[in-house]
């Protein structure tokens, strides 16, 4: 597939309301048609220094991926932790991943692979994994030119969706601040009434017993508000 044609349909790859793991199988399966010598390919990310398939496209891919996790090594973790762009010419040769490749070599038909790291504000967050059956699939510039700017395109996506993550956890919280604060002054409300106090000190009987009965201050103001309400 020509680069333009590849940017064009990276493009087109709908990101709002969608889950992450929707859009990165778009990218993917992109990948693994337009990135020359490519015949399967998956999307490892980085979670406190855990790493999983986010993604994958042939199940060749998602085998040799996990196998790298139980061995603790491999190309596409190198490139996500290192973030440094690790291509595997021929798999029977290789030697900077001695077990895995062993390993490998026995369960799969992979021989070539190019691990693309996807960098995201000064770090690394995972890598673009592509592998062939063929030596050599990945020798071309035009290879290494395609992983590229398919790898930027998924640190986009990756971004984006934990950016929408964040908000959204903010708003929770926020939401969940303000209904707290909601039932503490009914609670207030009900002590001021049936004890004859002040504001202040209808608060302070809230954190005495929130103390006392080592409760939230919310839940002893909201059994308050429900014990006043049956």
């Amino acid at each position: 597939m020509p680069v333009e044609t590849l940017l064009r349909e990276l493009s087109r790859v709908a990101l709002v309301g969608r889950s992450l793991t929707d859009v990165l199988t778009d990218v993917v399966t992109i990948a693994a048609r337009g990135i020359p010598g490519a015949e399967a390919a998956s999307i490892t990310l980085l979670r406190n220094d855990r790493a999983f398939t986010a993604a994958h496209h042939g199940a060749m891919a998602l085998a040799a991926d996990e196998l790298q996790y139980e061995h603790g090594y491999g190309p596409c973790m190198d490139a996500g932790r290192g973030g440094v762009l690790l291509r595997v010419d021929d798999m029977r040769t290789e030697q900077r991943w001695p077990d895995y490749v062993a390993h490998l070599l026995d369960t799969s038909p992979v021989r070539s692979s190019l691990s693309v790291p996807l960098p995201y504000q000064g770090s690394t967050i995972g890598a673009l994994n592509n592998y062939s059956t063929e030596p050599g699939a990945f020798a071309s510039p035009e290879s290494i030119q395609a992983g590229t700017d398919v790898a930027d395109a998924i640190a986009v996506a990756v971004a984006n969706a934990d950016a929408h993550a964040q908000l959204h956890d903010q708003a929770h919280n926020m939401r969940i601040a303000m209904e707290s604060r909601a039932v503490i002054e009914q609670a207030k409300g009900v002590l001021m009434a049936q004890r004859h106090v002040d504001a202040e000190q209808s608060f302070e009987i809230l954190r005495e017993a929130s103390q006392r009965y080592n409760r939230k201050l919310r839940d002893i103001a909201q059994g308050i508000v429900d014990g006043t309400r049956r």
